[in-house]
């Protein structure tokens, strides 16, 4: 099914920090979107008093867009969760809040202003990224910009992949941009150097229609990666959140099964699994903004962070059977938890990472299969 008419999303009004007025990112974003009205603002608290209160602020995001500066870090590790193992992986936030809008999205419970915000100090943002990997930083980090918000799906109002990408090109560290959408228009013809994994959150059609409201189709998607692959970049798959519901089993197979007929797995850098989690606030708010939802329908519990999770035995089935799926298209595909301790690790594969830090380690091996390391560089790769 097309869903091109669901993913056009309309900026209706732009508010600019004055503090911002003359850079240069802004003056990018301005001729972008001629016809949008703006308004000048010169103390962002006021503003969104101005808004106060909302009933769904978060809904209200998705159509005001506010550029302004950000004076804190903006490069962070990836929060993790405690006593489980984390990848090591290190987040870059240059935007906040996303024009998708799905049901299951974190950002519901921690976001309480009606603004996509687009952070305007981007060589700012550059120089901390480069200060980063000067220091003394293992060679290929990892790093992302899909936390806050879909890492491509304002690229029509400013193309990030476009500074982002020839940036990562001449480091020795990997850039990772996760997407729900098909905006790979600008990243097609960069000089990327295998440097940027592109890579694609899936679910099954199934769920795509039901909760990830403003999405691109399944096939809209791998079609986007599959132009990637043929633009040389490394791909990556996130099948997470991964949702227990009747017919899992065949959404999922039929999915995996499906994304291997388009796509080279020999291209595939690393594929995640993770089962649908959420901290308690947000079942509440998720279940007001989306009262047909039933992803709180499932065996879910509080673990030890407070998070809410299926049973470890749900979990353990669903990482099994995705895991065999997954073996029998390549048996060299590198699959990783998200989120998961030791104990799940072993009862899915038989072993686990004794740490994060191994486990980053095991990221390390794999990237250097598909990129060139400079000589200079594979001493510390390789420990020696």
């Amino acid at each position: 099914m097309k869903r091109k008419e669901m993913l056009s999303f309309k900026i209706e009004k732009i508010y600019l920090d004055v503090k911002a007025e003359t850079n240069w990112v802004t003056r990018h974003i301005l001729k972008s979107l001629p016809d949008v009205p703006v308004e000048r603002v010169e103390d962002k608290k006021n503003l969104i008093k101005q808004f106060l209160p909302i009933t769904d602020p978060i809904g209200m995001g998705k159509r005001n867009l506010l550029i302004t500066h950000f004076y804190g870090r903006r490069l962070k590790p990836c929060p993790g969760t405690s006593r489980h193992i984390c990848c090591g992986y290190y987040v870059i936030n240059p935007i906040t809040n996303c024009p998708m809008d799905c049901s299951y999205c974190v950002l519901q419970g921690y976001l309480n202003n009606p603004f996509l915000t687009l952070y305007s100090n981007w060589d700012d943002l550059l120089q901390e990224v480069e200060s980063f990997l000067a220091i003394g930083r293992p060679p290929l980090s990892r790093l992302g910009t899909g936390e806050l918000s879909d890492s491509l799906a304002l690229e029509s109002i400013f193309p990030i992949s476009q500074f982002l990408v020839p940036f990562f090109a001449k480091k020795n560290a990997i850039l990772e941009l996760k997407t729900k959408s098909t905006e790979v228009e600008h990243l097609l013809s960069l000089d990327h150097r295998g440097r940027t994994v592109v890579s694609w959150s899936l679910n099954p059609p199934q769920v795509i229609e039901e909760e990830e409201r403003g999405t691109a189709s399944l096939e809209e998607r791998i079609d986007a990666a599959k132009r990637c692959q043929e633009a040389g970049y490394p791909l990556g798959f996130h099948f997470d959140p991964m949702i227990d519901h009747e017919g899992w089993e065949k959404g999922y197979e039929g999915l995996i099964n499906f994304l291997f007929s388009r796509i080279d797995p020999k291209r595939v850098v690393w594929i995640s699994l993770g089962g649908f989690r959420y901290p308690a606030q947000l079942k509440g708010i998720a279940e007001e903004r989306f009262p047909k939802t039933r992803i709180f329908l499932g065996e879910l519990f509080p673990g030890g962070d407070g998070k809410f999770r299926y049973f470890k035995t749900i979990r353990v089935e669903m990482y099994r059977k995705m895991v065999k799926w997954l073996k029998q298209v390549s048996p060299d595909l590198f699959i990783y938890l998200c989120m998961e301790s030791q104990e799940v690790w072993k009862e899915v594969f038989g072993w686990s990472p004794q740490n994060s830090q191994q486990l980053n380690q095991l990221f390390e091996e794999r990237v250097k299969k598909f990129i060139k390391i400079p000589v200079e560089y594979r001493p510390a790769l390789l420990g020696g």
